[in-house]
């Protein structure tokens, strides 16, 4: 049984109707240009965005779900985010308990450390770089221990180190039994570390499959507008325009 489905999920002016399923232990890439309505699916699984069709976790309507236990099993990250109080790094990340209603030491501290954040806990969060705060605010999402990580965009301010780790960490979630749906601009990365692919482009479903059925040049250049070079047998895969 599939851990999500999504059947004929729709925005009007945003989302034409798509479908598709992903099974626990995957790792979701939502790619498409700007605009193209990758933003606006991730809200729609986060539950903060109307829709029409239905969403099933685990078997049943998503919409059945009480707000306390959707945040229980699905951590949303948004693109962009800030602190309305000077909060500490480790008041930030202790958010995350608060669907659960605890502060669970060992969630925590096991978030901080995967975030590599730890070093931080105690200096205010506005003090700590754009790409740090990034790393900060998924700590916080990661210590809710959610069953679907659903992150936008969560390596767009990150620098090269951190991104592929990043995206290795997104990765061990999902390996876990669990799942991780992103959305990301980096078609290399995407190809390395997603089982799946969702590629959009003007709020369409163009494609939907392994990285290898969904990265080809003829699917690129109708999202894109450009001729792309396309090497997924390079190590690491290489995705560039010509």
């Amino acid at each position: 049984m599939a851990l999500m489905q999504i059947e004929q999920l729709s925005v009007p002016g945003r989302l034409l109707p798509l479908s598709f399923s992903l099974a626990a232990g995957q790792m979701l890439g939502i790619i498409g240009p700007n605009g193209a309505g990758k933003s606006t699916l991730l809200q729609c699984l986060a539950g903060i965005q109307d829709y029409r069709g239905q969403i099933h976790y685990q078997g049943a309507p998503l919409s059945q779900l009480k707000p306390r236990q959707r945040a229980q099993q699905l951590g949303y990250l948004p693109q962009a985010q800030h602190s309305a109080w000077d909060l500490r790094v480790e008041d930030v990340v202790s958010l995350g308990r608060l669907p659960w209603g605890d502060e669970d030491a060992a969630a925590i501290d096991s978030a901080l450390q995967q975030t590599a954040v730890g070093q931080w806990r105690q200096r205010p969060v506005a003090q700590l770089s754009g790409g740090e705060q990034a790393r900060v605010w998924l700590a916080r999402v990661l210590a809710g221990q959610p069953q679907v990580v659903l992150a936008d965009e969560p390596i767009a301010s990150l620098d090269l180190l951190h991104q592929g780790k990043v995206m290795q960490l997104l990765r061990e979630h999902a390996n876990a039994q669990r799942a991780t749906i992103l959305s990301i601009h980096d078609l290399s990365l995407a190809a390395r570390y997603c089982d799946q692919l969702c590629l959009l482009a003007g709020g369409r479903l163009l494609a939907f499959g392994s990285p290898a059925s969904v990265l080809s040049a003829d699917n690129l250049r109708a999202a894109f507008g450009v001729e792309v070079h396309v090497d997924l047998n390079h190590q690491p895969p290489l995705i560039v325009p010509k």
